[in-house]
């Protein structure tokens, strides 16, 4: 694949809209020149900004939107009233029609799920999609699915949630074969729901290229790094992933207040304010942004607050997921799964839909 990447911009979703969009955008463009841009959104508000990055707008084309999806919006009100004609939407069915290979936004979680999984449905025989988050480690970073976009999980789901991790591991950590753990209570097989226990047996037996089951792995394995991939339900891993944030603000809460109690503190904090800033840079998930997995299509989320730089990450991340091709990766890795896949379970999963 030699050609541009095209990546769709929702130009009006997040905290900031375009005047971060575009500059991340432009951000983006400096470090990966091979890339054109599709904005969507109000075109007056686009063109303020665009007009200040000459070299950015000779790539980019914009169009009209009259309805943005509020970040307040439940996912069924913003496909009732955002289907087909919000900027949310237009982005994901440029995707759709073949006009980007990327989708990005910073809006509602929630309602870019399910406007994604309607728009492009899942690609066989993958039922539900997931969330991806890339989770600083004391190794570097690992891979955590699924972390907001489906309610528990049978065997089955644990599986397919371990494939697409993989795939996706591949590409970001540029390994052939990383390695994969369950999430569980404990590292013994006898521990554990059946639906965890079963998918160990079907990953341990199978044992697929291009991936290394390690086994179960708990909670503090985290942040450990113990494996390049942790696969869990969503309901689990949304409330590890708050918690991962919680707790890196909180911690930089007390950095702040122990380096402000004292004159000799705040000349210190003075002096450390380089490895301060590196130590904040790296505590909570990484803010670019997270991939949505087993969608017929790439869709990346960037944080709803992000900054431009923070938001130019996750354009980033969607070129590498196309340039190195994640859908076919996943694919291929399904196909060597499909004769081990386990009895189907009659469990109902629902959405969370953050």
């Amino acid at each position: 694949m030699a050609s541009d990447i095209r990546i769709a911009l929702d130009a009006m979703g997040g905290d900031h809209g375009p005047t971060v969009v575009v500059p991340a955008a432009a951000v983006a463009l400096e470090r990966r020149p091979d890339v054109q841009f599709l904005f969507y959104g109000e075109e007056k508000a686009i063109g303020r900004v665009l007009e200040r990055h000459a070299k950015l707008a000779a790539k980019s084309r914009v169009f009209n939107t009259d309805v943005a999806v509020k970040m307040s919006d439940k996912p069924s009100q913003a496909l009732r009233t955002g289907r087909r004609v919000s900027s949310m939407w237009q982005t994901i069915e440029a995707v759709k029609t073949g006009e980007a290979d990327c989708a990005v936004s910073a809006g509602n979680t929630g309602a870019l799920m399910a406007m994604a999984k309607f728009c492009l449905h899942t690609m066989a025989p993958i039922e539900r999609p997931a969330i991806a988050a890339i989770w600083p480690t004391l190794r570097g970073e690992s891979i955590v699915l699924d972390v907001g976009a489906t309610i528990g999980a049978d065997a089955q789901h644990l599986v397919d949630l371990a494939v697409m991790g993989a795939a996706m591991a591949r590409i970001v950590f540029d390994i052939d074969s990383p390695t994969v753990g369950l999430l569980n209570v404990g590292v013994e097989e006898i521990k554990g729901v059946e639906e965890v226990r079963a998918a160990g047996r079907v990953l341990r037996e199978a044992k697929l290229p291009n991936m290394r089951y390690h086994g179960f792995v708990e909670g503090d394995d985290l942040g450990k790094g113990a494996v390049d991939v942790f696969v869990t339900e969503g309901f689990t891993g949304n409330i590890a992933l708050k918690t991962a944030e919680g707790t890196a603000r909180q911690l930089s809460q007390y950095i702040r207040d122990a380096m402000g109690s004292s004159l000799m503190s705040r000349i210190g904090a003075f002096f450390a304010r380089p490895a301060l800033e590196a130590l904040r840079a790296k505590m909570g998930p990484r803010a670019s942004g997270g991939v949505f997995l087993g969608l017929d299509g790439v869709v990346i989320k960037a944080h709803g607050g992000a900054d431009a730089e923070s938001y130019a990450g996750a354009v980033e991340l969607g070129y590498d997921m196309v340039r190195q091709e994640l859908l076919g990766k996943i694919r291929e890795m399904i196909a060597h799964a499909n004769g081990f896949r386990p009895a189907p379970a009659h469990s109902r999963r629902r959405p969370i839909l953050t």
